[in-house]
């Protein structure tokens, strides 16, 4: 599924927005392997996106990609955030699904977290379309959250999630979710952040030697890409749905 490249390069830190890769991104477009009536909504939200990606200077965007994803943890990009919190079942989690990524061929360095959003993507991309699929079934209720939190911001990214949601092929109640999330109070507030950020220094695997490693990913071969990789376990993830009734 290769439109997740697009994707993940779209969720993951601006970098450039130059008319370069907006053409390919645009290109990218035309990937979209869904249904029709999906296939349409997908490329509605996708066109949308990429004109305000493209039209809006760099240091905006990186300037709100920190305000949104990088303070506080209700918008977290890193999925087990969402599920572990900081509990030492979120070490885990994160060591079997570095496992995973390095039985499919996919080297990450040590600054990098697995669970990030941008690279379990890039992951799921290599994988197969059903595969692909399955991958974002499982998370698809905290994509699900997170769309509904960003609508409520009115921000463009909501449509990155909402075409995650329906690669996925969930039907989810966003209605219902809004209302449930209505009352939810903020928490990237200076107020807030002091309550639940904590400076700590995780090492998940062997690696411990920072400075020898790259934050470059190392693709998976031919042989590594395909349909029979087996997918995390992670029953956490769809409890999720449940703790938002």
């Amino acid at each position: 599924m290769k439109l997740l490249t697009v994707l993940s390069l779209l969720m993951d830190y601006p970098e450039d927005n130059s008319a370069e890769l907006v053409a390919v991104l645009r290109i990218g477009m035309q990937l979209i392997e869904a249904p029709s009536q999906s296939k349409q909504k997908i490329h509605t939200f996708l066109d949308k996106f990429i004109n305000h990606y493209a039209h809006t200077p760099l240091l905006d965007l990186q300037s709100t990609y920190d305000s949104l994803f990088e303070r506080g943890r209700a918008l977290s990009l890193h999925l087990f955030e969402h599920i572990h919190g900081e509990s030492r079942d979120r070490g885990q989690a994160m060591v079997n699904l570095q496992q995973q990524y390095r039985d499919a061929g996919l080297d990450i360095g040590v600054k990098e977290l697995p669970d990030y959003l941008p690279l379990y993507l890039e992951f799921l991309s290599t994988q197969g379309e059903e595969n692909a699929r399955i991958g974002l079934e499982e998370v698809a209720p905290i994509l699900a959250v997170l769309a509904c939190r960003l609508e409520k911001r009115n921000n463009p990214y909501a449509g990155l999630f909402h075409c995650l949601i329906l690669l996925s092929g969930v039907e989810v109640n966003l209605d219902e979710l809004h209302a449930q999330l209505e009352q939810e109070k903020r928490d990237d507030t200076p107020e807030a952040l002091d309550k639940v950020w904590e400076d700590e220094v995780v090492n998940f695997g062997a690696e411990k030697n920072a400075d020898s490693c790259s934050s470059s990913t190392a693709r998976p071969t031919p042989q590594q890409s395909r349909d029979h990789v087996e997918f995390l376990n992670v029953d956490e993830l769809l409890n999720l749905q449940a703790s938002a009734r």
